[in-house]
């Protein structure tokens, strides 16, 4: 039997070293982000300045979904002013860019327990994780873990718990979310679902519109009317041959939710016309309907 040579690294405390510094940190996430074990990121900005707030260590971003992640950077153990100071970064980036969904994220040497108690006062209204990073020496070289110690709360989809939903009416939709012309465009989808599945209605609620059968909300899709065009989220596995195909019917394919396993695609009355018997059959790919 072979011998098996067994490495025992040495930890290193990088608050203390003279070298590895917190910005040298900062050019190993931005040059490899997918090292923190958040899947496959792609770096927007470091030291992104903050109005009256100081700076964002590093900005990264799901290259697949329309997510970012505020990534806040601490050498040794997590403090008050830390949690603070990413928690802010992340209210200000959320309200400056709505359209993505945001994630504040603390890496620290040590994550106190303390901490886990503070975040657990926040009962999932904030979307944070927290990873714990140890640098080991072997020698002359060095390597890091990342390991997730807290995540982010899973929140329900949004026909899991449809009573929480805000319900608003179809002026509130042809007035402030978008025009009698996009919600135009939701009326035309909503015939093409009735024609493969009928007895749907649709429900008008205040950050989108769902649908319902028989008084039973059933957001396989769910469209957002907006001011210059409507957004149709369909529920399907996520598939290059697919994609291709959406593609090549000439419809604006605007990228996939992993969360909820939805196609996002931009819809304009003439795609509804020109491609009616392929987005019925995108209807019943939805629901498991053979085509």
């Amino acid at each position: 039997m072979n011998k098996i040579n067994l490495i025992q690294p040495e930890k290193v405390n990088l608050k203390d070293h003279p070298i590895l510094t917190e910005s040298w940190l900062q050019d190993i996430i931005a040059e490899n982000p997918e090292i923190i074990g958040l899947g496959d990121l792609i770096l927007k900005d470091k030291e992104r300045k903050q109005i009256r707030a100081g700076r964002l260590d590093v900005l990264l971003q799901d290259s697949e979904i329309n997510k970012r992640y505020e990534v806040e950077i601490q050498l040794g153990k997590t403090d008050e002013s830390h949690i603070i100071r990413t928690i802010e970064y992340w209210d200000i980036e959320r309200k400056r860019y709505p359209q993505y969904e945001h994630c504040a994220v603390i890496i620290a040497e040590e994550i106190t327990s303390r901490f886990l108690n503070v975040i657990g006062l926040f009962n999932g209204n904030i979307p944070l994780i927290a990873i714990q990073l140890t640098a080991y020496k072997n020698g002359d070289d060095y390597f890091l873990t990342f390991n997730k110690v807290l995540d982010e709360m899973t929140l329900g989809l949004v026909d899991e718990d449809e009573e929480i939903s805000e319900v608003t009416d179809r002026n509130y939709w042809e007035t402030k979310k978008g025009t009698p012309k996009t919600v135009k465009i939701v009326d035309e989808a909503l015939e093409l679902i009735t024609e493969v599945i009928p007895g749907y209605q649709l429900k008008y609620n205040k950050f989108y519109i769902g649908l319902a059968q028989n008084g039973r909300a059933d957001n396989f899709i769910l469209f957002r009317a907006k001011k210059i065009f409507t957004r149709m989220e369909i529920r399907l596995e996520k598939s290059e041959e697919l994609e291709n195909e959406i593609e090549s019917k000439g419809i604006d394919l605007m990228g996939y939710n992993k969360r909820y396993g939805k196609y996002r695609i931009k819809l304009t009355l003439n795609d509804l016309k020109k491609n009616r018997d392929f987005i019925k059959d995108l209807v019943r790919k939805s629901k498991g309907i053979p085509v």
